[in-house]
């Protein structure tokens, strides 16, 4: 996509909330619309992901305190971890979290739909400029007495 040059000052003079925002609310936006077509959530996603990356590390207890401070729609994750149990894509054999092979392939097919949405987000930002623009909004968000650290 073509958007049209401006002169360094113009830009410089933007609203930052403004921009940060539609940007937030297109990509949050894109991400949600893509897995409902798995007919999942982000927090579903979220469980999927972090399960497959530790399985057998999480307890339903430890992952909820672990991803509700990125939630913005007071999931009940009780209800997560249960409709991907009733789907056949979680485990709890021990007490703690596991993907079956549905679930692993079924967290593939949202991680693809993801990656698509990424794409068209990243359409002509190459990778510098992609970690100096998160790197610039780290700043601002330190400055402004949040967490500048990676999630």
């Amino acid at each position: 996509m073509k958007i049209t040059e401006h002169p360094q000052d113009r830009i410089a003079a933007q609203p930052i909330g403004y921009w940060t925002r539609e940007a937030a609310t297109l990509a949050i936006g894109g991400i949600r619309a893509a897995l409902a077509e798995e007919d999942l959530t982000q927090p579903h996603w979220w469980t999927l992901n972090h399960v497959a990356g530790a399985p057998g590390g999480w307890t339903r207890a430890a992952l909820t305190a672990k991803l509700s401070p990125f939630d913005d729609q007071n999931t009940d994750f009780e209800a997560v971890y249960e409709d991907l149990a009733a789907r056949g894509w979680l485990t709890e054999p021990d007490g703690t979290l596991t993907l079956t092979p549905e679930g692993e392939a079924g967290r593939l097919r949202a991680r693809a739909r993801n990656a698509a949405v990424h794409a068209r987000m990243r359409e002509g930002i190459d990778d510098e400029a992609y970690a100096s623009t998160i790197n610039v909004l780290r700043r601002l968000v330190a400055n402004l007495g949040g967490d500048g650290d990676l999630p």
